[in-house]
């Protein structure tokens, strides 16, 4: 019994970071919405340059590294700092997208692949093996730090943005759920 509680934790936990995925994309999206085109674009010390860098990579690793990965078992190996889209508004409406895709995914996945491993190929060609739980956490808590990096760089330009904290989206969920 106390496994099937530690699963039903875990799949509940995994379904509000897939939900948080995507609220907090969203909410960083729109706050981006003001940003000019110069500045969208700037250079701003950012692992990979800018904002719009920085977004090609999480496109990148959400939809094409890490997805393939889970959902069908393949591994390409692309470059980290790939530009998928170069047109902000379609790099947007990709990243939502590949956000929202892992709440269709946890719904088809079964509790004994939520328990198991992950066999993949880095983007190196080394094998690996994780668990899937886990490495499904790793995912996005890989989108939060990135977007972290992206508020930092709006607050560093001078503009303002959502908060994009978990306990925001809790927050406006329990009213949700009180409002009748």
């Amino acid at each position: 019994m106390a496994g099937d509680a530690m699963t039903i934790a875990a799949r509940s936990l995994l379904d509000q970071m897939a939900r948080h995925h995507v609220w907090a994309t969203e909410r960083l999206l729109s706050s981006l919405e003001a940003l000019p085109e110069d500045d969208y674009r700037r250079p701003c010390g950012l692992f990979f340059g800018s904002i719009h860098g920085t977004l090609n990579h999480l496109l990148l690793t959400d939809r094409e590294i890490w997805f393939p990965r889970f959902a069908s078992g393949r591994s390409p190996s692309l470059p980290l700092d790939a530009e998928l889209e170069r047109d902000r508004r379609r790099l947007a409406s990709g990243l939502i997208e590949a956000a929202a895709q892992w709440s269709d995914y946890l719904e088809g996945v079964s509790e004994g692949d939520l328990a198991g491993d992950l066999h993949y190929v880095m983007t190196t060609g080394q094998p690996r093996t994780l668990p899937t739980a886990a490495t499904l956490l790793h995912v996005f808590n890989h989108a939060t730090h990135h977007r972290g990096q992206i508020t930092a760089a709006i607050s560093l330009l001078g503009y303002e943005f959502l908060p994009l904290d978990l306990a925001y989206l809790l927050i406006s969920e329990r009213a949700a759920q009180l409002t009748p």
